[in-house]
């Protein structure tokens, strides 16, 4: 049975819990601070608390694929009970993999997480269009036939990324923008919102010469630990601010391992988004 689209699915969420996302990123250094060892069961312990502390009150979790897959097959293993208890608590599931390929394989790595039977199955999919945005058509399509989503890389914080974001096409168009137009093409027409999200650093600063209004969510990433607070949003994205999922990792992991210490941490971001969104 297929789900209703990811784009509803989230604007729901949104609405009812707010847009704050929360990041399951099993840092070494994170498992060392809450008194964990490095290993299968101190993950397993990490994870399972972060999901016990804001499954039941976020729009979103966004577990980190490569700080499970570093432990092998039984690292994915706490993954997939991770993705499936976070989303029988209500929160949907971006999977943070950021997958790029061609052809088969890029099929393939769809198949593992967007396919609706697939142990990892999520809500949405992080994704790399750098092998050129069409390599991305058979995410694009199990997308669709299963309900899932995309949040696809367009403008990101990080500081390498400009090399080839703002690299300029014959056309005069730069690779981000060239991104962002793909995606308000493949969310037409979709209502309450499109399935087919961009990544936007919350630290990138004025990006008013960009059209950021994909009728789609724009994963924010880079609030708290990265610099960028929630009152620093409506600066980066004007108009679209309330199609925005900001993420916020560090600055709520920090507080474990106690569930009440975390709840609050995200309640706290929960809290600021809330404001900045009723005063914009």
């Amino acid at each position: 049975m297929t789900l209703e689209p990811f784009g509803a699915r989230l604007r729901r969420a949104m609405d009812e819990r707010g847009p704050l996302c929360v990041g399951i990123d099993p840092h070494r250094s994170l498992l060392v601070e809450w008194g964990l060892n490095d290993d299968v069961a101190g993950l397993e312990r990490f994870s399972r608390t972060v999901v016990e502390a804001v499954a039941g009150r976020v729009a979103v979790l966004k577990p980190q694929s490569a700080f499970f897959e570093r432990f092998g097959s039984r690292g994915v293993a706490v993954l997939e009970k991770s993705v499936q208890e976070a989303r029988a608590a209500g929160a949907l599931v971006v999977m943070d993999a950021k997958r790029g390929d061609i052809g088969s394989t890029m099929a393939a790595y769809a198949e593992s997480f967007l396919h609706k039977d697939a142990p990892l199955f999520s809500d949405a999919l992080t994704v790399s269009p750098y092998l050129g945005y069409g390599s991305l058509s058979p995410a694009v399509a199990l997308a669709r036939e299963n309900g899932a989503g995309l949040f696809v890389l367009a403008l990101t914080s990080n500081p390498e990324g400009g090399e080839v974001q703002h690299a300029v096409r014959a056309d005069g168009r730069d690779v981000g923008a060239t991104v962002l137009a793909h995606l308000t093409a493949e969310n037409a027409g979709e209502e309450p919102l499109g399935s087919f999200g961009a990544v936007v650093g919350a630290t990138l600063g004025d990006l008013s010469s960009y059209d950021l209004d994909i009728n789609g969510p724009l994963l924010a990433p880079g609030v708290g630990a990265q610099g960028a607070t929630p009152a620093d949003l409506p600066g980066v994205f004007g108009s679209v601010l309330r199609n925005v999922v900001p993420n916020v990792s560090r600055g709520v992991l920090r507080h474990g391992p106690d569930v009440t210490a975390l709840r609050d941490a995200a309640d706290r971001f929960a809290d600021e988004i809330r404001v900045t969104l009723e005063s914009s």
